[in-house]
């Protein structure tokens, strides 16, 4: 298998401003993604987007976690600044070229940060790559089983983004339009992940956080998940919807402070 490192393709996003920041494109398999990666410490958060997104949907929660702790914040194959795969990778395939890119650049074993279809990522990297992985943080777990089609997840995540604020919105179509074209094949995938057949093979610690006010991810949904992990927390952050990291990081933050000792 080659390894192709490439040029810095974007400028840092969501490093604070004060904060030295590293940004590279990493090659594995026929894919490719961008790291961002900043701060120092024993500990190292691997910070994984949601679908039709992007890292900067982490500037907030990276800025509320700075101090404490490495940071490698990424955009998937066809996402922010990353460039279209040829084929459109699966969850366990994204999570290989995360774990190939972890592997190359000496990282892990990471908390592994995963929100919306970031958390189906997340779970495979923890089984298919468990020496990589120290625990996890599924924010917004998808996809329930009983709403798994376009459909049903458009209308749900419609419901949820019309009670939500202006800068939810803003940064969500900032980097809907930097998905690509082939975002209707991305959705595709992250539909036909079962996460609900990976959970039981994750042994790390868990920390399963939801909004109390989610359509995307109900009560009963993240209760199970936390129920088929190993070993798991349920939080659930009230009045904050399916984007409650965007929306206002601080109470996320605090719980995953509080699940990694701070």
């Amino acid at each position: 298998m080659l390894f192709a490192r490439r040029p810095p393709a974007d400028t840092s996003v969501v490093a604070p401003r004060d904060t030295p920041a590293t940004v590279r494109s990493f090659s594995h398999a026929g894919a490719t993604l961008v790291a961002e990666s900043f701060g120092r410490g024993a500990r190292t958060f691997l910070l994984i987007h949601g679908l039709g997104m992007g890292r900067l949907a982490f500037r907030g929660l990276a800025g509320q976690l700075r101090g404490r702790g490495r940071f490698i914040a990424v955009d998937l194959p066809g996402y922010g600044a990353a460039p279209e795969p040829e084929r459109t990778l699966t969850m366990a395939r994204t999570a290989d070229l995360l774990a190939a890119l972890l592997r190359d650049s000496g990282e892990g074993p990471v908390v592994a940060v995963g929100h919306s279809m970031g958390t189906q990522v997340a779970v495979e990297l923890a089984a298919r790559h468990p020496a990589l992985v120290d625990s996890v943080v599924l924010l917004a777990p998808t996809v329930t089983r009983a709403e798994r089609t376009a459909a049903r997840q458009i209308l749900r995540l419609a419901q949820d983004l019309a009670v939500e604020s202006p800068r939810v919105i803003l940064v969500g179509a900032i980097e809907y339009l930097r998905a690509g074209p082939n975002l209707r094949g991305k959705f595709r995938a992250m539909l036909a992940h079962r996460p609900e057949d990976v959970y039981p093979r994750v042994t790390q610690r868990a920390l399963v956080i939801r909004g109390g006010t989610d359509r995307v991810c109900p009560q009963w949904w993240c209760a199970e998940v936390a129920a088929a992990l190993h070993s798991a927390d349920l939080v659930v952050v009230d009045h904050h919807g399916h984007e409650t990291m965007i929306r206002d990081s601080a109470p996320s933050a605090a719980a995953i402070l509080a699940f990694t000792g701070g």
